[in-house]
């Protein structure tokens, strides 16, 4: 996305509906006396909003909406709402539908995780004129060498996927279910959905050494995928306290570290996120790390993540 506006094809501010035809008129749902109302949004959701996850959009498993987002195949239909591997059609015709659904608050009041990123994998593809996988093959991927990253696994390759697990019952570890909710479709799905925000494998080589560009400011190698001034801009709280009040900030799709003990041992600067199947990142420019952990639980009640995040940093002597 950033790299698109640096080129000029794509503005923060911009409203999505210039991309993406229905959300030209998005609705926000709210509870009444009998059953759900939808309110017109005060504003159009722009995106800034996508990148911050302050559009009010979510994944629409929430209560509220479930029964709406289920027949337009997302929500319930999706998994356990973000997953989009099993269809057979684009990307960008499932979100042209998520934008007639109602969202869950107004653009900008609130941050709510959900379908934003998906959203923004269309954007992508609407201002590049090609499809994501191509986008992020040919602009990102590629030039970094980054060999194990793509959507779909070949066949050839089955064997490398790693098992999905699940936490079951007295701290025990199961094998997770066939389908959406489980294994998955990486390797025998119809490869026609490219999400933005789910799906991508990768191995813990191929995503350290992408976070290590980050780490740089936008170049690894000679080779320059953003600008150092783009960067800070991803890597810096761009949503106030909308994300958290205790020392955690959210950039345009970074966690941001603004106060020391905020998240763990993680420096003031640091920035990460996780993934549903359990595995988090942590980049600390400060103490010169990248942190990649990859595990495949879901659900995962576990701790370990924070727990291996300490190990590593209590080595620190200076």
């Amino acid at each position: 996305m950033l790299a698109l506006v640096e080129e000029g094809k794509i503005g923060i501010t911009e409203p999505v509906s210039n991309f993406i035809r229905s959300f030209a008129k998005t609705t926000v749902a709210v509870k009444g006396d009998a059953g759900v109302n939808t309110v017109p949004a005060r504003r159009a959701i722009t995106i800034r909003d996508l990148l911050t996850h302050t559009a009010g959009i979510s994944y629409g498993t929430d209560a509220l909406v479930a029964s709406l987002y289920e027949p337009k195949g997302l929500g319930p239909a999706a998994g356990r709402g973000w997953y989009t591997a099993d269809k057979d059609e684009p990307i960008c015709e499932t979100m042209e539908r998520l934008g007639t659904l109602p969202f869950m608050a107004q653009p900008g009041e609130a941050f709510v995780y959900g379908y934003n990123t998906d959203i923004l994998g269309c954007v992508v593809e609407k201002a590049s004129g090609m499809p994501l996988d191509q986008f992020i093959r040919t602009r990102i991927t590629a030039p970094l060498g980054l060999k194990d990253t793509q959507f779909f696994l070949p066949a050839a390759q089955r064997e490398r996927l790693a098992t999905v697990y699940a936490s079951g019952p007295g701290g025990t570890i199961v094998r997770a279910e066939e389908g959406s909710k489980g294994q998955g479709h990486y390797v025998d799905g119809p490869r026609k959905s490219f999400a933005g925000g789910a799906g991508l494998l990768s191995t813990a080589r191929d995503y350290a050494r992408f976070l290590e560009m980050i780490r740089k400011g936008g170049a690894l190698d000679g080779v320059r995928i953003l600008a150092p001034r783009t960067v800070e801009l991803m890597t810096t709280n761009q949503s106030g306290t909308l994300h958290s009040t205790t020392g955690l900030g959210f950039g345009f799709g970074f966690q941001t570290v603004d106060r020391y003990g905020a998240s763990g041992m993680a420096g003031v600067g640091a920035f990460g996120w996780g993934g549903a199947y359990g595995s988090t990142y942590q980049v600390d420019r400060a103490g010169r790390l990248v942190i990649v952990f990859m595990m495949q639980t879901m659900p995962n009640t576990t701790d370990i993540q924070p727990k291996f995040s300490n190990v590593v940093y209590q080595a620190f002597v200076n």
